[in-house]
């Protein structure tokens, strides 16, 4: 099992932060890539490649919008370089980035061609120039500079052949994400919750995408982000957890209609996060959405409670086939005391117990 932490991107603190992270014992920091809430996410890892020797590093997540595939896999090959070797990419079909320009998600075409291509140009191949989507109103093709000779196709050409193959993970809550990333991903991160149902539930689905397309389903590798909160006491862990657990809990209804098993209760509250989510507090303690989120959503869709709670049932999501969590909870450099100390007591009482 891998156990991975999340930040934003505050390039001035990432030093400080990743080597206290590999000195807290988890196996990697996941950075967040929304241009117009935090720092660049690239910027980040390098700084924290630099100052640690064992942690892994990825976005978590970029998007296929705001950044060209031959861009990101260019920036993945200079960090996997930088690291050793360290370096995953998380893509999902951006949120936040998104919105603040504007903009929803990006469309499930755009999606699937942005992987296919950013997985060929991390493999070494070339990418044919006329699937960019790039208009002419903004740069018109090449072959009206009448130059004497012009690349073929699109490829990482400063890359080294033996450069290891930089993974790449893609978030995913919906059936349609969830079949994307089973054809084309080298990992699924479902974003479904820490209920157990509903993490079967991905699998499943992941897996008949895989047979579906020709993949084995047997090579599918899975993760999970999961809310966690390590307290003594429920109702002030469940506080502590209303943020982060409606920002992830809320992608489960994006467009209004809930993705995964639910109950009506769920239902009910999945329905109100989609109508009262308000992206200028995404991830905020005190948002209105938080309002939607009763204790007995939290206490199944996240997990909350004392430490030999949270690994046991972290163990039985591992049970089911999940290898690799992100854990997205309050942290040891958080703004609040007790935010901080819940970040510890995780590492320091929650992880020894899943290394046993």
């Amino acid at each position: 099992m891998e156990f991975w932490t999340w930040t934003v991107a505050e390039p001035t603190k990432s030093a400080d932060f990743a080597k206290r992270t590999e000195a807290a014992g988890w196996d990697g920091i996941g950075v967040g890539d929304s241009q117009s809430l935090t720092g660049d996410p690239y910027v980040f890892i390098g700084l924290a490649a630099v100052n640690t020797t064992t942690l892994r590093l990825a976005t978590s997540v970029t998007n296929p919008v705001t950044r060209h595939p031959a861009v990101t896999a260019s920036s993945a090959f200079a960090l996997q370089r930088l690291s050793g070797g360290r370096m995953v990419l998380g893509l999902g079909r951006g949120d936040s980035a998104l919105a603040h320009l504007g903009r929803a998600p990006a469309r499930l075409r755009w999606f699937e061609t942005y992987l296919e291509q950013l997985q060929a140009y991390l493999s070494g191949s070339g990418v044919p120039f006329d699937g960019f989507g790039i208009p002419d109103e903004a740069a018109p093709p090449a072959e009206r500079l009448a130059l004497a000779n012009t690349p073929e196709a699109s490829a990482i050409r400063w890359a080294p052949d033996d450069a290891a193959k930089v993974p790449v993970e893609v978030a995913a809550t919906g059936p349609r994400v969830i079949g994307i990333a089973a054809r084309h991903a080298d990992r699924v991160m479902l974003a479904v919750g820490a209920d157990p149902k509903r993490i079967v539930w991905g699998m499943d689905v992941a897996r008949e995408a895989a047979s579906a397309a020709g993949r084995d389903p047997a090579t599918l590798s899975f993760g999970a982000y999961v809310n966690v909160v390590c307290d003594e006491d429920a109702a002030a862990g469940r506080e502590l957890g209303r943020g982060p657990t409606g920002l992830f809990a809320r992608f489960s209804a994006m467009y209004g209609e809930v993705a995964g098993p639910a109950d009506e209760r769920q239902l009910e509250v999945f329905r109100g996060l989609h109508e009262r989510y308000d992206m200028n507090a995404h991830g905020h303690q005190g948002g209105r959405q938080t309002t939607a989120l009763t204790d007995d959503f939290m206490d199944r869709y996240a997990i909350v409670g004392p430490a030999g709670q949270c690994a046991e049932q972290l163990a039985h999501l591992a049970e089911l086939g999940v290898v690799k969590f992100g854990v997205i909870g309050p942290d040891f450099v958080d703004t609040s005391s007790e935010a901080r100390a819940a970040g510890a007591r995780f590492a320091e009482r929650v992880l020894p117990r899943l290394r046993r």
